[in-house]
């Protein structure tokens, strides 16, 4: 009797845990969203990350909120000899929640970035029919659905202190996570509350399209010749743009950039 009155109570007891560990995880990250970050902590992102510097104040209390929030989630990993420094966690972290600090958006599954010191290696397959090769490629980063980014720290640098060049790795490969959110990294994120998908998937494609042909034909174009390769690389390239060189992308593909402040929320050309 008392096993079956065991058996029964068990998934009561269960759901219960698991609905206080919820609530408990809630208010430990409102607790953390409402904290802002120490007058030292704001120095060392505005000199490493100066894109901040162009934020509402409104926007800076979000950021720092969620800078909190995401230093807490995520462990950051040295790899070959790397010393990990507060600078390199602010830096990533300041950088990583510029793309969700207005939207619902979050890095869930997310809970480890490793940095090398520089341009690392890393194994890629390709697959033609039954034939699987594999080939040893240089990277400055790489994002992996439900994590770990990996991240060299000397491009994250100086993407970051270059915040006027549209090339900003730490943003590419956040991108890339928000991406995958969706379940598949394919350059259809998660919606915006209210953006409608059909919009973009057409806004989207129709510029991929004209950017691979503008690609192929060896005409300049503002987007990096790179997001011509895949879907993906398009959003991620163009990211990149909306919040560095916000402007340009305007120029080029205005539609995409709406698309863009629906997505993220925020209108960087706004920003000064």
């Amino acid at each position: 009797m008392v096993l079956l009155w065991l058996v029964l109570a068990f998934p009561v007891v269960l759901a219960g845990w698991m609905g206080y560990r919820a609530w408990a995880v809630r208010r430990e990250r409102q607790a953390l969203m409402a904290t802002p970050l120490g007058p030292a902590e704001r120095a060392m992102i505005e000199h490493h990350v100066p894109l901040v510097r162009r934020l509402p104040d409104d926007m800076r209390t979000r950021l720092d909120g969620k800078i909190q929030v995401f230093l807490e989630q995520v462990d950051f990993v040295g790899c070959d000899g790397l010393e990990i420094t507060e600078e390199m966690r602010l830096s990533v972290a300041a950088q990583a929640c510029l793309l969700v600090v207005n939207s619902e958006a979050w890095y869930d599954p997310l809970t480890t970035i490793l940095i090398y010191p520089g341009a690392f290696k890393s194994r890629q397959q390709s697959h033609d029919g039954y034939v699987v090769s594999e080939a040893e490629i240089i990277r400055s980063g790489e994002s992996w659905t439900d994590g770990p980014v990996v991240l060299s720290w000397a491009h994250s640098q100086a993407g970051a202190a270059n915040d006027r060049d549209g090339q900003n790795v730490v943003f590419h490969e956040f991108a890339h996570q928000l991406d995958a959110l969706s379940g598949h990294t394919d350059g259809a994120p998660l919606m915006a509350e209210g953006q409608d998908y059909g919009d973009w998937a057409r806004t989207m494609q129709n510029a991929y399209a004209r950017h691979q042909k503008a690609v192929s034909q060896g005409r300049a174009t503002a987007i990096d010749a790179y997001g011509a390769t895949l879907p993906e690389e398009y959003f991620a390239v163009v990211v990149e743009m909306f919040f560095e060189t916000p402007e340009a992308l305007k120029r080029e593909e205005p539609e995409v950039y709406d698309q863009l402040v629906q997505l993220m929320q925020v209108d960087p050309v706004g920003w000064g």
